[in-house]
């Protein structure tokens, strides 16, 4: 049994095994060098696991490659993965989110780039084909970048149906319930401080995670505000009462306990460093009614940060939680976030982090 990390980071992805219980790791790499990865998934659902990365080639530009010998070697499809059509009048900036579907829709990948745009793979993420029902939103000429680009950069399929939630920067987040054809905003309830009022999108949503408890319970961290939905997005209620400060980019909630979460507060607005200096992670076991402060391994004197996809959980028991910082630490946790372990650190920015058990 084998637990691997894949560190995406600004120059190369790294993977890290951990052969005895995710008690000590050990670090491969660098793979794809100098290239900028800020987004990777392992794809388990095939005879063998799939790494795929969205890279930056810096001269030749984004796309997707993809490896089926966990790093050995690297694969990419001729032209690119993922290209606009002609009429779209646009290029490909950077690919934010690779997700895997659901077991049941073998080969389905989606993708979530900038310029905002969703896309959807068949082929195990070979190659891609443009959400035309996002795309085509009345909404999205009106959808502004948010301080790091237009990004799609959360998906999240429904196993169950063909509902599929996603969130952007800064458009908020958007709801289809037939599979992509059709789009609709809700946000009511995430505040979006830098207007004048509440507006129906437009806010500026950093990451969406679906809590245990089932599809229509999520929890968001915004750019200002944590909050929490029982109806699938059509009402949200804040739950950062208890924590140091309500900005920051993660969020991870438990794959089989209801109500449990994982944030890692920043001050805010453009300080954007830990709270005094100290980089913790909070835990709520109570669906945000109560927050608690995980500090056994995590370091004081830390003036670093934790990107929005550099921090993730496993689906283990009990649930590892996994983060990596922009001054190039990956912390590692086997018991819900009672305690860290240092996985490796002088790594370049962190930029994503996914965890997977192999058999």
């Amino acid at each position: 049994m084998t637990d691997l990390l894949a560190i995406g980071t600004r120059k190369g992805l790294f993977l890290a095994r951990s052969e005895d219980g995710r008690r000590t790791w050990t670090l491969d790499g660098p793979h794809l060098l100098a290239q900028e990865v800020a987004a990777v998934c392992v794809d388990t659902r095939g005879a063998a696991p799939r790494v795929l990365a969205g890279i930056q080639y810096g001269h030749w530009g984004p796309t997707v490659m993809w490896s089926d010998d966990l790093g050995s070697s690297w694969q990419e499809t001729d032209y690119g993965a993922i290209r606009f059509p002609e009429d779209a009048g646009a290029a490909l900036h950077r690919v934010w989110q690779l997700r895997p579907d659901s077991a049941d829709r073998p080969g389905v990948v989606w993708a979530g780039c900038e310029p905002h745009s969703l896309w959807r793979s068949t082929d195990g993420g070979c190659s891609f084909s443009l959400v035309r029902g996002h795309w085509d939103h009345p909404h999205r000429p009106t959808w502004e970048p948010g301080g790091g680009g237009g990004a799609v950069h959360t998906i999240l399929p429904d196993p169950a149906s063909d509902r599929v939630t996603i969130a952007m920067s800064a458009g908020g987040v958007y709801v289809s319930d037939d599979g992509g054809a059709h789009w609709e905003p809700r946000n009511r309830g995430i505040t979006a401080p830098f207007l004048p009022e509440p507006p129906e999108y437009g806010q500026c949503v950093h990451k969406v995670a679906v809590d245990a408890a089932g599809p229509d319970a999520m929890v968001a961290q915004n750019h200002f505000g944590v909050f929490r939905t029982e109806d699938a997005g059509r009402s949200w209620s804040s739950i950062a009462g208890g924590l140091p400060a309500d900005f920051g980019f993660p969020i991870a909630s438990s794959p089989s306990t209801p109500g449990t979460a994982w944030v890692v507060p920043l001050v805010a607005d453009m300080q954007r460093v830990p709270p005094a200096g100290r980089l913790r992670v909070h835990r709520t076991r109570d669906a945000g009614a109560t927050w608690t402060e995980s500090t056994a391994g995590l370091p004081d004197a830390s003036w670093t940060a934790v990107v929005r996809d550099a921090f993730c959980v496993d689906e283990q028991d009990p649930t590892g939680v996994y983060l990596g910082t922009r001054d190039g630490c990956v912390y590692a946790s086997a018991d819900e976030g009672d305690s860290f372990t240092l996985v490796a650190d002088h790594l370049p920015d962190v930029l994503v982090v996914r965890a997977v058990h192999l058999p």
